[in-house]
């Protein structure tokens, strides 16, 4: 089972050197993409079984022994993100061959799309298995390499100037990140995080803290975590629809994870607990009242991603085992129904011609397939009953009132406001553009959505029911890696049987 742990990094480096030869053969293209990708889901559920049964599987990248060497690590954590990450990256690459982005679309040209889209996946899984701060810091730059020519595809004036911003954003944050790298190796003289966990805790306070908070600084621009979130809506909603769905379901995510497995492992004890409530906080608030002044539905998502990751930077600041559950819960959650909201949108504007709200109205009685498609993950996003964004929100709430405390009770209710808030927005985009009758001319609407896209979406909003359905089990998984996370010895003993040093 080892051997496994790399798999879901090397097979789609494979795939993208291989895409690459087959420039000329786009069938052959796609085949490769998606049997890379279905491999991924499948070595990945393997994973996820064996660390829930067994504890956290570890390799040893090149034979080199921990913690000189390369280690990968695959405990639930990671194992459940590399499952979820692996179903959304293929729904949404069926998704885009459906809409012909990897086949005649100046937005994502043959040569370009299969091998980048591939790289982008083994950044993502490289970064969740990464055991180590060197190794986490190279999954962020291949997952951030390939974002930068993903999200500017086509070369329009629009997504050069946006992606400009991205690109200048993300290198400020990997250079942030990188200055944190050194200065933690220059303190302690490892990068491992197993050996990490204890050399840190040796540290004077004043000086861990201060590492905490340039990792701190660095992860939470990669987040969009709140005041450093302005790059986000203007430099997704511009990507082909493909691309800016990937883009808002993982890439945020990757950021939070990081997040979630440095403060609980290196940093325990809450010491930059009370900044992230606050930053938990504002994200919150300032997201949803963003996305309710929108009057376009990718950016009005865009805002709607933004104020959610508070509610998962909330549960990590409390630092319960409830609260952390509930954290990655939400996590699962929305990497699922984000992704599948930006899907819907794309179909709205191959639909309809636009995603501008001024424009749209009557799609619920021309395409009702296509309202079904959003109403579904539109509520489950807004945390209506019985859906899995209710279960979520009930379990970082009940956390934040059973840990007390007048600013988790701030939190409390600043979180039921902003779910109340996402309802208002999400029934707004379904009056005005599903409901009512459309009160300008769409321009060149696509009469007929390819099957494939539609399939595609349909799955990720499947797949979104699931998490309801399962959402015993789901917290069972959760409550376990939160246990897991919290003791620190399941992740530290399996990387290190003798021991940190």
């Amino acid at each position: 089972m080892n051997r496994l742990v790399p798999l879901p990094v090397v097979v789609p480096l494979l795939g993208a050197a291989l895409t690459l030869i087959l420039v000329s053969r786009p069938r052959l293209q796609r085949t490769v993409s998606v049997v890379a990708l279905a491999t991924n889901l499948v070595v990945a559920v393997l994973l996820l079984v064996r660390a829930h049964r067994d504890g956290p599987v570890v390799t040893e990248v090149g034979g080199w022994p921990a913690p000189v060497g390369i280690v990968l690590v695959a405990d639930q954590l990671a194992a459940l993100m590399l499952v979820v990450s692996s179903a959304v990256t293929l729904c949404v690459l069926l998704y885009s061959i459906g809409q012909g982005r990897a086949e005649t679309s100046e937005s994502a040209p043959v040569s370009i799309y299969h091998p980048t889209y591939l790289v982008l996946t083994a950044g993502i899984t490289n970064a969740f298995l990464a055991g180590d701060l060197f190794n986490l810091f190279v999954g962020f730059e291949i997952l951030l390499a390939a974002s930068f020519v993903l999200i500017t595809l086509g070369g329009t004036e629009a997504r050069i100037r946006t992606g400009s911003t991205y690109v200048v954003v993300s290198i400020l944050s990997s250079m942030v990140f990188l200055t944190a790298v050194g200065l933690v190796y220059a303190a302690t003289g490892t990068l491992n995080m197993a050996q990490l966990a204890g050399r840190l805790d040796a540290l004077p306070d004043g000086v861990r803290l201060a590492l905490q908070l340039m990792l701190l600084l660095a992860f939470g621009i990669k987040a969009a975590l709140f005041p450093l979130s302005a790059w986000l809506p203007d430099s997704y909603p511009t990507a082909p629809a493909p691309v800016t769905a990937v883009f808002a379901g993982l890439l945020t995510k990757v950021g939070v994870y990081a997040i979630i497995r440095t403060e609980t492992l290196l940093f325990p004890g809450g010491a930059a607990s009370t900044l992230l409530m606050v930053a938990a906080g504002l994200t919150m608030v300032v997201g949803v009242l963003g996305a309710v002044a929108q009057s376009d539905m990718k950016r009005l998502f865009s805002f709607t991603l933004v104020s959610h990751i508070g509610y998962m930077i909330f549960g990590v600041a409390l630092g319960t085992t409830a609260a952390l559950s509930g954290a990655i819960f939400y996590v699962v959650h929305h990497i699922t129904i984000q992704t599948t909201l930006f899907l819907v949108a794309g179909l709205v504007e191959e639909r309809a011609g636009s995603t501008d709200l001024r424009r749209l109205g009557g799609l619920a009685r021309i395409a009702p397939l296509l309202a079904v498609l959003y109403f579904v993950p539109a509520m489950n996003l807004a945390g209506i009953p019985p859906f899995s964004g209710f279960l979520g929100k009930v379990g970082l709430l009940e956390a934040g009132v059973a840990h007390g405390g007048v600013l988790p009770w701030v939190l409390v209710v600043a979180g039921t406001l902003t779910s109340l808030l996402t309802l208002y927005a999400a029934s707004r985009v379904w009056n005005i553009a599903f409901w009512r009758t459309p009160q300008l001319a769409t321009a060149d609407p696509v009469l007929r959505l390819p099957a494939l896209m539609i399939g595609a979406t349909a799955a990720l909003v499947v797949l979104g029911l699931a998490l309801t359905v399962a959402a015993g089990p789901l917290f069972q998984v959760t409550a376990d890696a939160a246990d897991d996370l919290r003791l620190r010895t399941p992740y530290v003993r399996a990387v290190l049987p003798g021991g940190p040093s």
